[in-house]
């Protein structure tokens, strides 16, 4: 919960905007100010005060405590100009409070927090848990010292600007172990426990199980991601408190699931009981991953508990990223989000150009050239089964005449994978035409590198007979210049020549231009691979220098009916 705070009537209408917004993650603190801090410190994750940060700062003095607890603080000034990230900019989410603050109220965020200031991603924000100098070693990365990455598993994280070796270090372990004098260590959740215990068995029993399995493999508890059973055993006392005292999950699975894993030590009395011979086992190898510790009993006697442990490595990752038509403000902000998240950048080389200013230090970047589209998708693809956090860009978006499809004929289910949508240049170029795709629409490439031409004239003949709006990409290239004048002839036979045209070059960018012709008039010889060329459809009008298609042809008939 957000906690808000504000002592005048400007900041009380910038709090109410906020809390409009947000009403579920906020909640309005009235009364004395001061009284008002100290509650909202004591019982929200979070503070924005709508006060001069200099007063904050006297307010929240005598009660921070610790900065890994603290809710984070931020302050909004009086005329609604900045939102502060003033105490708990990591640990309390204050910078990322202060961002999401200026986005609702049109404030500029201020950021002071070195890592972020810079682009660095910082090491406590990282969502692992992380032991060790987080301090020395990530001054060492802002002085630009060398810091080795050791990554004894693979999790695809953010880039961070690290060297083959150097004399501070982070190292991603799931592996107990004390982090030397100048190293970081992150403990991404590989580890998945299989659990099975007997009807009533102690909570002590099923956790001391655990955690010795864990300590005898020489593996961190910090590492656990999740335990599992068989869906029998989900209300089983012992087993639910064990997993809330690791603070993880507990996932379970059907007995007839489980009895199909090959597992290294099947048994006639779980058999008996919950209808699998395998439930520690099979429940962490369910998933796959690599079984570290077999199936092993508790200390009592009887025994009444069972573990296994799996290591289930990190899936890597790939978003396929649309950069829009070019215009920096047409870049969504989830395309920005997974830029900075990818710790590889895989792309054309100008289109890397376009957005190389807001990667991340660290971030690795392969580019390559016109026509290697394929290459650039499976480099993309096996860089994400290494353990990577990878972005795949493309202009527009991804999915149309673009990366995306490539990249997912590639991709198995052993990968995530992230589509992130794009301004597509047929939106871009309608938006400056007027309103062109007001009804029925369709996109054409008349590119035949990649489908033979035959194909294609059968879809503008399609089009064309179906009376939809054209958009038609790659429609000329110094190649390929008779394929525009035939697609043209064919929408002429079913079209008046008066149809309303509109051609848009390097929609958004700075040297944008566009122009209303009509399909009888249309010069091709003046169109170029930059350019998309929208043909209307038979109710489509040049109305005050715009291109615009009814929503319904019962508009068409009214206007001739008025005429």
């Amino acid at each position: 919960m957000i906690g808000l705070i504000s002592a005048t009537a400007a900041g009380a209408a910038a709090r109410d905007r906020l809390a409009a917004v947000w009403p579920d993650r906020t909640r309005v603190y009235d009364g004395p100010v001061a009284d008002a801090v100290r509650r909202a410190f004591a019982e929200c994750e979070q503070l924005v005060c709508f006060l001069a940060t200099g007063a904050v700062v006297r307010l929240v003095a005598p009660l921070l405590a610790d900065k890994t607890a603290d809710p984070g603080v931020v302050c909004v000034d009086e005329a609604g100009r900045y939102a502060v990230a003033l105490t708990g900019g990591h640990g309390g989410g204050a910078n990322g409070l202060a961002r999401e603050v200026g986005a609702v109220l049109g404030a500029e965020p201020v950021v002071t927090t070195a890592t972020d200031a810079v682009g660095i991603a910082g090491l406590d924000t990282l969502g692992l848990p992380v032991e060790g100098a987080v301090a020395a070693v990530s001054r060492a990365l802002l002085d630009g010292e060398p810091v080795a990455l050791r990554a004894e598993v693979a999790w695809p994280l953010p880039p961070l600007p690290v060297a083959a070796e150097g004399a501070y270090t982070v190292r991603v372990t799931d592996r107990l172990a004390e982090p030397a004098a100048h190293e970081v260590v992150l403990r991404p959740p590989t580890l998945v426990v299989g659990v099975g215990a007997s009807k009533g068995a102690p909570e002590a029993e099923v956790l001391g199980v655990i955690e010795s399995a864990l300590r005898d493999a020489g593996l961190s508890a910090r590492s656990v991601a999740e335990l599992a059973t068989v869906d029998a055993k989900r209300d089983e006392p012992g087993i639910v408190g064990a997993a809330a005292r690791l603070g993880v999950p507990l996932v379970t699975y059907p007995a007839e699931e489980l009895a199909a894993v090959g597992v290294p030590n099947p048994s006639d009395a779980p058999l008996a009981a919950v209808g699998t011979p395998s439930v520690a086992e099979a429940a962490a190898l369910v998933r796959g991953g690599e079984l570290l510790v077999p199936k092993r009993k508790s200390a009592a006697s009887p025994a009444t508990a069972t573990c296994a442990v799996v290591r289930r490595p990190g899936r890597g990752r790939l978003a396929v990223v649309g950069l829009g038509p070019g215009a920096r403000d047409l870049l969504t902000p989830r395309a920005r989000a997974e830029l900075e998240r990818a710790s590889v950048l895989v792309g054309l080389d100008q289109y890397v150009d376009q957005i190389r200013d807001l990667l991340r230090p660290g971030t690795r970047i392969v580019e390559s050239g016109l026509g290697a589209e394929e290459e650039r998708a499976r480099t993309a693809v096996e860089e994400a089964r290494r353990g990577q956090a990878v972005a795949l860009i493309g202009s527009g978006d991804a999915g149309v005449y673009a990366m995306a499809s490539p990249a997912l004929a590639e991709a198995s289910d052993d990968i995530d994978v992230v589509g992130v949508p794009g301004v597509t240049a047929a939106l871009a170029a309608g938006a400056i035409l007027g309103a062109p795709l007001g009804h029925d629409h369709v996109s054409i490439s008349l590119s035949d590198l990649h489908t033979p031409w035959e194909v294609i004239e059968r879809r503008v003949r399609a089009a064309a007979e179906a009376d939809l709006v054209v958009t038609f990409y790659n429609p000329r290239s110094r190649g390929r210049d008779w394929q525009l004048p035939k697609a043209l002839s064919v929408l002429a036979g079913h079209r008046d020549p008066a149809t309303p045209v509109g051609v848009v070059r390097n929609a958004s960018r700075p040297d944008e231009s566009s122009r209303l012709t009509t399909l009888g008039g249309l010069d091709p010889a003046t169109v170029d691979m930059m350019t998309v060329v929208t043909v209307g459809n038979t109710a489509t009008r040049q109305i005050a220098g715009r291109m615009v298609t009814p929503r319904g042809y019962r508009w068409q008939t009214s206007q001739e009916e008025a005429r």
